[in-house]
């Protein structure tokens, strides 16, 4: 029997660190390179996507960015796996919607329904979501964008509340409508147009149908074919990595998943603490080191949410970095694996790096010359954090 190939922990650092741009002879010309070497960037904090890639591309600006997304629209966000927004490339949005759409479709109805029928306002929860659905796809036909604000005040059928925990001190009316809009973009009905916030570190979407935005029809990909496209490209990034890393990242079934794995031609692997990784057969051959370099990565990094079993690159630092949902903070990393994490200045708007271990002495000074970069790059804007890591508390 022939031994299964062994990926070392170094070796995972190295790749993830060429794969993902993080070394100077790496770094992406492009958002949509930078968005497809990570396969998505995480989008939920609006800052996340220009400082995940302003980490990896060339001499990028937030305008870069802004036209990437509003203008060329060549990167569009989605709300994707573990019903998270991305930035995503417009084959990778269709394979995702594919993959991934229905299953959180189904479960942004479910919840809504939960709480529709709790409400005496409703008396038939599913034909309202369905009316509510018709109006805003009637009125977004003709191409124009609109905030969710503006759809309910001109869609009756809309502009529904309930009340939730009505006998609790922390109840509250809570608008339908925003909830009705994040089912029609995970089906990709709909999606995240132009942004009426004042700054790129805030985000205030105008609501566009699909096909008017992309100026055609997204192509419509099965479930299961979604499933071994998505997979193939988290492996060709990511790899090497476990099922488990594959069904959390995804945000799927291990059903899913092995279904995937079986008809894609992937390898098992070794990795250290006696795991099983997947790679594909096509990609077995070592990397070469990169020699250590500093970055300091936002809040939900793809890199820092990319596992689900994170040793070989978080160490022992995952209570100071992730929040109790698993939410991971602003990170410092150095060859490939997080070593502290950073903070802004609210005053100056200096950045400081907070290590959690002892660094060398190249290591200390490399991230403060990345510190003083990323404050120049910022200048007067201070993106206030949405998942700040439990290091910052103190």
């Amino acid at each position: 029997m022939t031994a299964r190939p062994f990926i070392s922990d170094a070796q995972r650092r190295a790749r993830l660190l060429r794969r993902h741009r993080l070394t100077a002879d790496s770094r992406a010309a492009t958002v949509t390179e930078v968005a497809d070497s990570v396969v998505g960037l995480h989008a939920t904090t609006p800052s996340t996507v220009y400082l995940s890639a302003r980490a990896r591309v060339v001499d990028l600006t937030p305008d870069v960015v802004d036209d990437a997304l509003y203008v060329r629209r060549s990167v569009v966000k989605q709300l994707a796996m573990r019903r998270t927004l991305f930035v995503m490339t417009r084959p990778v949005l269709a394979e995702a919607i594919g993959a991934i759409g229905p299953r959180v479709t189904a479960s942004e109805r479910t919840n809504m329904l939960r709480d529709l029928r709790r409400s005496p306002d409703f008396d038939d929860p599913d034909t309202w979501i369905d009316t509510a659905r018709a109006a805003v796809l009637g009125d977004l036909a003709d191409g124009s964008c609109r905030t969710s604000t503006q759809l309910r005040e001109r869609l009756p059928d809309l502009d529904g509340y309930v009340q939730i925990a009505p006998d609790k001190s922390y109840g509250s009316r809570v608008p339908m409508g925003p909830r009705v809009l994040n089912m029609m973009s995970a089906a990709g009905d709909i999606v995240r147009g132009p942004n009426t916030a004042v700054a790129w570190s805030q985000s205030r979407p105008a609501w566009a149908s699909m096909t008017a935005w992309l100026g055609e029809e997204l192509p419509q990909i099965s479930v299961a074919d979604g499933h071994r496209a998505m997979i193939q490209r988290w492996l060709r990034s990511f790899g090497p990595g476990t099922e488990t890393d594959l069904v959390w990242w995804l945000g799927s079934t291990k059903t899913a998943v092995r279904a995937a794995l079986a008809e894609l031609d992937v390898v098992e692997v070794e990795l250290d603490r006696d795991q099983t990784g997947y790679l594909l057969a096509d990609d077995l051959a070592p990397e070469d080191d990169a020699a250590p370099q500093a970055s300091l990565l936002p809040e939900l990094d793809p890199t820092t949410m990319g596992w689900k079993q994170r040793d070989f690159y978080l160490g022992d630092h995952a209570a100071h970095i992730f929040d109790s949902t698993g939410n991971g903070g602003q990170t410092a990393w150095w060859g490939g694996r997080i070593v502290g994490g950073w903070r802004q200045n609210r005053d100056d708007g200096s950045i400081v790096v907070h290590p959690l271990e002892k660094l060398p002495r190249a290591a200390t000074r490399a991230l403060a010359a990345e510190a003083e970069r990323l404050a120049d790059w910022l200048g007067d804007v201070r993106p206030t954090p949405g998942y700040p890591a439990p290091f910052m508390r103190s």
